[in-house]
């Protein structure tokens, strides 16, 4: 993958492409990272893919190398920016890969850039129509700072590997991403990113997939009410959901084998 620079007014966003077909019409897997992870949580996907599809992941304002960066931005203003970097790149047949955070960033994109993407694949993630979302819940996320500040970073370190992963790859890069932040500033990134995940949902904008699309949840994902959720989606929204077995939050890496089969799939289909 070779690493680009896009600069804007408030920092520069790094992102990684691989490219193996220059035309127009080209797919391109677009790999999106979840909340306070960097590109390389793509790890397993990029190994798989490369040489054979137009790869494309980045990291996200205020996370990895895209720092310092200041929480200044909403959901929207980072499908924005991915539609600057498209634009720069010429990437026009993006099918979007969105682990959590990323997942949503790739639903906003879709609702404000209608026709433009081939496909969206959420992994991990949720949906951000707002009639999925009792009122307490939107509340919540816009006040989760002071509890997350409150926990000892002796036991916020590995309560969040735990939760976030059933393996020990995947634990070992979520305390390898919590362990380049500070602690505060660990804190401020995860409160400031679910108080704009509630905005977006409070927006109560129609959030239509207008692509084929598929959702992809570890059978053991602890995080929140991400299952609960995705048995909502997939009814509500009549979009397919699979299971991964075995695999927590960050299923892609926990079971990379067999997201890699579903995604070659759905690539395939398109």
């Amino acid at each position: 993958m070779d690493e680009k620079i896009f600069e804007t007014e408030h920092g520069a966003i790094h992102y990684w492409v691989s490219r193996v077909d220059e035309s127009a019409s080209a797919l391109w897997l677009i790999m999106l990272p979840g909340l306070t992870a960097d590109h390389s949580t793509f790890g397993p996907q990029v190994a798989h893919f490369k040489g054979h599809v137009n790869l494309f992941t980045w990291d996200a304002p205020a996370h990895g190398a895209s720092r310092p960066y200041p929480l200044n931005f909403s959901i929207d203003d980072m499908a924005h920016l991915l539609a600057d970097i498209f634009e720069t790149e010429g990437i026009e047949r993006p099918v979007f890969a969105g682990q959590s955070l990323g997942g949503y960033i790739g639903q906003a994109f879709i609702d404000l850039f209608p026709g433009c993407a081939a496909g969206f694949i959420s992994i991990d993630s949720a949906p951000l129509k707002r009639i999925y979302y009792p009122n307490w819940e939107v509340a919540l996320l816009r006040h989760t700072k002071l509890m997350y500040l409150s926990i000892p970073w002796a036991i916020l370190r590995p309560w969040g590997a735990r939760g976030a992963s059933t393996s020990e790859a995947g634990r070992a890069q979520m305390l390898r991403f919590m362990d380049s932040y500070q602690k505060r500033e660990y804190c401020e990134l995860v409160a400031y990113c679910y108080a704009k995940l509630a905005d977006a949902i409070g927006e109560n904008r129609p959030y239509k997939i207008d692509c084929p699309a598929l959702l992809l949840c570890g059978e053991k994902d602890a995080a929140g009410d991400v299952k609960p959720f995705n048995h909502k989606w997939t009814t509500g929204d009549n979009i397919p959901l699979v299971w991964v077995p075995g695999a927590g939050h960050l299923s892609n890496v926990d079971n990379a084998t067999f997201v890699n089969e579903q995604i070659e799939t759905f690539l395939d289909r398109i």
